[in-house]
């Protein structure tokens, strides 16, 4: 335990070594530049230990050890990559508006704006309310992105965070744990490799790994293990070796090393090529440091001369580094045991970015004359540019987490354009793809392209190195069947953009239909004039009432939303009334009419779900399919009974005011628990690609709905029209499935419809 004390409070845990030296240290000397004292600036960090130590007194981890423990982890883990004096003290707060009751607020004014930011940006959405953890993960991640394009550190702190977390998570419960390094190996593992800092990377894989796959990792961490001495006998040779050549070649070697390959990626080499582990023999690589670019392309000489090289299996990332800026030669050759080798060659400044990644330029990168963090403005955060364009794309919390993950996890391919300039893609992305990369008129008004010099067809798949020339006509536009072929999220959402823009006039026709059915036709052109319905547009995030509609009409915004958002505006703009219910008030008459034509059924009132035909035979009717929860209303048909209603049914228009029953859904049969559904038929209309329908079939299926029919009807260049027939409970579970439906990007309208064999 240290003896020192804070402002009077005694420590009472074992500090590392860093942090006691940090205590002791004064503030860097005045004659230090004004960056260098904000940048080293120990008065900062002890600032925030002290006031994190305080607020987190009292507090325990899961594996009982005092919480202040899991923030000076983190802030070392910081200072290890080389992090300013306001990332450490980020470090320290991360948890504090999380756990504590601390504000923001008080934050930036304890410590500044800049560790305010990073504080704000790694916190979490976790004291609001969400549907689901999907939309609550989503909507943490939308955040967290938001805040990495002010300041790309934020993300550089919350993989601190998270690797420490992996670190003890054997003290979390089985669910917690599955869950964590779900998202650790989905999300967090893939953004340290987009940022190049190898040394999280590998570590939050294997943690990840541990905890998904526990038998796969002891057995592999065994074998490894097992192996290690003669795999480093094998190694020390060869750097023998290599080392003597380079000198005799006037190469200065500065090291030689030999790097095991991590668990994780062993494990994904096996499964991948489906062999076991003694199949797989290069377990580890083989790492040359040498001075100059030029020493590194001569020692790739002197490699390929002493041993043989495998063809392809050499990549050149220095004449093309990848987008987080790493930079190495990789080569296979066969070892003199007749195993294949990997061997990576590179300079010192390449390998500090190789193992810190975007933290390598950190205090090196001039952004207004401070030390501050890059951010997405930079040209190797493209991806990150793209997943901020989504966040107004993609409306739905699933979508959303899925295009994170594709956009994350798979290396990129290289072409340039006809200029020379790179850029980089996904693998498997087509000539639209990149048209759309460039910009995404390009994409809109493409119509041919040429690839190395040849006319290909748009659904062409990119090569590494390919020469791409887009094509473009003034009256040119995207075509439906793009989206059966291009591999982006970013292509697909503009071509489904440019598709409802288009469709602008349709689209608001139909979501003035849609509205006009719930407010009725009486005075409706006044109720979109009016300022009520502005405010509901604004509400719903439109600037006009025009764009409401639109929105409304191709799935943007659900009907319901908008239903919602007009009776909050009315009940707050009118005065509490006692007005009478506008019920109808149904004639007695009726009932006599029905006892002499329906016929009597033998079940017991308390049974039927319908109050008001105790005792005699009914059927819903096929027009409406009325479900529990909507009102209804009884007709005496002739010889079968009464049919039951939806309240304003387009066929009650023709039915004589006597033959009208009131009747209501039974709430005893309802609340009973037991499984009574009803029949409902949707029709939806939909972007044409493949696989649209078995989407929405797994949303039925998540909310455990089941279907008893479906058909689609496709046509050429127009939306695909699918009808279903399912089987619901309710209203409400009708309005959420609406909900769900309608957040699917390429859901252009959905809507109830009768029966369809009747």
């Amino acid at each position: 335990m240290m003896s020192s004390t804070i402002v009077n409070h005694p420590i009472d845990i074992t500090l590392p070594e860093w942090l006691e030296s940090c205590l002791r240290t004064p503030p860097v000397d005045g004659a230090a530049t004004e960056e260098d004292r904000k940048y080293y600036d120990t008065s900062l960090i002890c600032r925030a230990f002290e006031f994190a130590y305080q607020l987190h007194q009292g507090q325990y981890r899961k594996s009982g050890e005092p919480y202040i423990c899991h923030p000076i982890a983190v802030a070392g883990m910081l200072r290890d990559l080389g992090g300013s004096a306001a990332m450490i003290a980020a470090g320290f707060l991360h948890d504090v508006v999380e756990d504590t009751d601390v504000t923001i607020e008080e934050i930036e004014q304890r410590f500044g704006s800049e560790v305010r930011c990073l504080v704000e940006g790694v916190t979490k959405l976790s004291k609001i309310n969400f549907k689901s953890k999907t939309e609550s993960q989503a909507e943490n991640f939308r955040r967290m992105f938001l805040a990495m394009a002010q300041d790309i550190r934020v993300i550089v702190v919350k993989l601190a965070d998270r690797l420490h977390n992996m670190r003890t998570l054997e003290y979390m419960p089985e669910e917690k744990r599955r869950r964590t390094a779900t998202e650790t190996r989905e999300i967090f593992a893939p953004l340290a490799n987009r940022l190049g800092i190898w040394r999280f990377k590998w570590e939050l894989e294997d943690l990840a790994f541990k905890y998904l796959e526990p038998e796969a990792f002891r057995q592999i961490q065994q074998l490894v293990s097992e192996k290690r001495t003669d795999r480093e006998e094998r190694l020390k040779k060869i750097s023998e070796t290599l080392r003597t050549r380079l000198a005799e070649a006037g190469i200065r070697c500065l090291d030689i090393s030999g790097r095991p390959k991590h668990l994780y990626s062993i494990y994904q080499k096996m499964q991948r090529q489906n062999k076991e582990f003694h199949e797989i023999y290069d377990l580890a690589a083989l790492r040359i440091i040498v001075q100059t670019n030029e020493e590194c392309y001569r020692a790739l000489a002197v490699v390929h001369d002493v041993f043989r090289p495998i063809p392809g299996r050499f990549k050149d990332y220095i004449g093309l580094p990848k987008p987080n800026r790493y930079q190495s030669l990789h080569t296979g050759v066969i070892g003199p045991w007749g195993r294949p080798l990997e061997v990576q060659i590179r300079t010192m400044e390449m390998h500090h970015v190789a193992e810190y990644g975007i933290a390598a330029h950190w205090k090196y990168k001039e952004t207004g004359g401070s030390h501050t963090g890059l951010t997405a403005s930079d040209e190797k955060f493209t991806w990150l540019r793209q997943l901020l364009e989504w966040q107004s794309d993609l409306k739905d919390a699933q979508e959303y987490l899925e295009s994170i993950k594709d956009n994350l996890f798979e290396e990129d391919i290289y072409v340039f354009t006809p200029k020379g300039d790179l850029v980089a893609l996904k693998p498997g992305s087509t000539t639209v793809d990149f048209a759309y990369r460039i910009h995404t008129e390009v994409g809109n008004r493409c119509t041919g392209v040429r690839v190395n010099g040849r006319m290909v067809p748009l659904s062409t798949r990119l090569q590494n190195g390919d020469i791409v020339e887009i094509i473009t006509q003034k009256n040119g536009h995207p075509s439906l069947d793009w989206l059966n072929f291009v591999r982006t999220s970013a292509a697909k959402n503009r071509i489904k953009q440019w598709y409802k823009r288009s469709r602008r006039e349709e689209n608001i026709a139909r979501g003035r239909e849609l509205l006009e059915k719930e407010l009725g036709k009486t005075g409706f052109d006044n109720v979109l004039k009016s300022e009520a319905m502005q405010a509901v547009a604004e509400r719903c995030n439109y600037h006009s009432t025009e764009d409401l509609l639109a929105g409304l009409g191709y799935g943007e915004v659900t009907l319901n939303l908008v239903l919602n958002r007009w009776r909050e505006i009315v009940k707050a703009q009118q005065p509490a009334t006692n007005e009478p219910d506008n019920t109808t008030h149904l004639p007695t008459t009726a009932k006599a009419a029905l006892l002499r034509e329906a016929t009597p059924i033998t079940s017991r009132a308390s049974d039927s779900p319908i109050v008001g035909v105790e005792g005699l035979l009914y059927h819903l009717a096929g027009c409406c399919t009325p479900i529990p929860g909507e009102a209804i209303i009884g007709v005496v048909t002739r010889g079968k009974g009464i049919s039951i209603h939806r309240q304003g049914c387009h066929n009650l228009e023709k039915v004589e005011c006597d033959r009208l029953v009131p009747v209501s859904w039974n709430q005893a049969v309802e609340h009973s628990g037991r499984p009574v559904t009803y029949a409902v038929n949707l029709q939806i209309e939909a972007l044409d690609r493949v696989g649209v329908l078995k989407d929405i079939l797994s949303r039925l299926s998540d909310q455990g709905i089941n279907v008893r029919h479906a058909n689609v009807k496709t046509s050429f260049g127009q939306p695909a029209l699918i009808d279903l027939g399912i089987e619901i409970r309710d209203r409400p579970q009708l309005e959420q499935l609406f909900t769900q439906i309608k957040k699917m990007s390429d859901i252009l309208n959905i809507r109830r419809v009768g029966q369809i064999d009747e």
